[in-house]
């Protein structure tokens, strides 16, 4: 009988409790607090403001930096910071860095004016948003280096859980902020949150380096290509070296790996929350033109929509743990995709109703922490340790790529659809958009079936 059979709901619960578990919840409010301020909370800011949706929608597109990350990931898997690293060690170090640039560039949009300082706003918005991306490199290395496989469902979960409580204080807060006093002032809060995650940084242990055995076999490898290469110049010799460890062995290694399969898993990582990500850009937006106010959104789209994203991200970790994430893959794309029409429910009501607006909420979040738990899990899985930053940068990345590219046009959909559908329902184009977001939810659903098949042998169920 395999472990994963034999383990209880008592144990499932009592990983919560292990430290490097509860680190992960302060590094997890870390990699959550700037997502919103440079996506769906600066969405309700520039609206407010008088921006169109078209405009919004392109300036959504500073969210692709994220779907870029791999591009960078081999520089922070493998080259030291000077004095940073020697004090804190690889991980750690490129952490602190990048905490520190988005605490900057947060402050730095807090004096903008989206009417007369938007594309300051846009180059601040892009450091937030490329220095996030560089966190979420190396903390998600620490994520999967700091424990082993058991433990993996449980500190995607208590990650998830400092992700929402970010996610809350950069929507809930920011728009509690905003109303009451000025936005100037909600983005300075949120500047000053960012101490959460230095102080954090400060505190917590860097985690031991582990190889895999066909892990130091590829770098016997670059060894042998060093060796090979000793009659260039020392420079071209570092260089090549350089690029063949970082850049092509972790590539070659995933492909070697899964063979075949690699190719539909990447395509699988790209498309398992295109519905979710799609759809994202227009939430703040619709709820504005819907008639909602900034408090009524943080009510119950951020801080009731918190509190069913928690019991989401811990059941999905739970399940995890007992039944493993592969089996969970197909009924997770399913929801993310479902959950999306009860936002056009909303539309055709056409009216701020509180009621409708907080069971779209409790599907909608509930849904989103269950899968995030499960998807995390699944994707840590995936990595080899010898090449956790690059290769998790590189599915993560994948993960995002598709729904950024189309919630940038999103805007533009919108206001074509409702030009077309305004006339028979006020919010018909709305209603629509929500329906095609959901169907796109439909190749990975296919695909998940194929990924199951696969994964699911090790993952027998309880």
């Amino acid at each position: 009988m395999s472990d994963v059979q034999t383990r209880s709901w008592r144990e499932a619960l009592a990983t919560y409790g292990h430290p490097r578990v509860v680190q992960l919840l302060f590094l997890g409010f870390s990699a959550g607090l700037p997502f919103l301020l440079v996506f769906s909370t600066l969405s309700a800011w520039l609206r407010e403001f008088g921006i169109s949706r078209t405009a919004i929608g392109f300036v959504s597109w500073i969210g692709i930096t994220y779907s870029f990350k791999f591009v960078w990931s081999p520089v922070v898997d493998r080259v030291p910071l000077p004095l940073l690293t020697r004090w804190l060690g690889r991980r750690r170090s490129w952490m602190l860095l990048a905490q520190t640039g988005i605490a900057g560039g947060l402050l730095g949009m807090a004096f903008c004016d989206p009417r007369t300082d938007l594309w300051w706003m846009v180059a601040f918005a892009l450091l937030v948003a490329f220095s996030s991306a560089t966190q979420d490199i190396a903390l998600d290395a620490f994520r999967i280096e700091a424990t082993d496989a058991s433990l993996q469902g449980a500190t995607a979960a208590t990650y998830q859980l400092g992700y929402r409580i970010a996610v809350l204080a950069a929507g809930a807060g920011a728009l509690y902020i905003a109303e009451f006093v000025s936005w100037l002032a909600a983005y300075q809060t949120m500047a000053a949150l960012g101490l959460v995650g230095i102080v954090t940084t400060f505190v917590i242990s860097e985690p031991e380096r582990r190889i895999s055995a066909g892990a130091a076999e590829v770098e016997g490898k670059v060894a042998d290509f060093a060796d090979r290469t000793g009659h260039l110049p020392n420079w071209v010799r570092q260089a090549l070296v350089f690029v063949y460890g970082a850049i092509v062995c972790p590539f070659v290694d995933f492909f070697v790996r899964y063979g075949w399969l690699a190719v539909v898993l990447l395509l699988f990582i790209g498309l398992f929350r295109l519905s979710d990500i799609a759809m994202g850009v227009m939430a703040n937006p619709f709820y504005i033109d819907l008639g909602f106010t900034k408090d009524q959104i943080a009510n119950v789209s951020k801080i009731y929509g918190f509190v069913m994203s928690i019991l989401g991200a811990l059941l999905g970790g739970a399940l995890v743990f007992r039944m493993g994430a592969a089996r969970l893959l197909m009924p997770a794309v399913f929801l993310i995709a479902a959950s999306n029409l009860t936002f056009s429910w909303l539309a055709l009501v056409g009216s701020p109703d509180t009621t409708i607006l907080t069971i779209a909420i409790s599907i909608d979040n509930l849904v989103g922490g269950m899968s995030g738990s499960i998807f995390i899990a699944f994707l840590s899985g995936l990595t080899n340790t010898a090449y956790t930053a690059t290769q998790y940068a590189l599915f993560t990345s994948i993960m995002t790529l598709p729904g950024k590219l189309l919630g940038g046009s999103s805007g533009w959909v919108v206001d074509r659809l409702q030009e077309e559908f305004s006339a028979t329902y006020k919010f018909g184009g709305y209603a629509i958009f929500f329906v095609y977001t959901a169907l796109l939810g439909l190749p990975a659903f296919v695909l998940a079936m194929v990924v199951r098949r696969r994964f699911e042998k090790e993952t027998p169920p309880s």
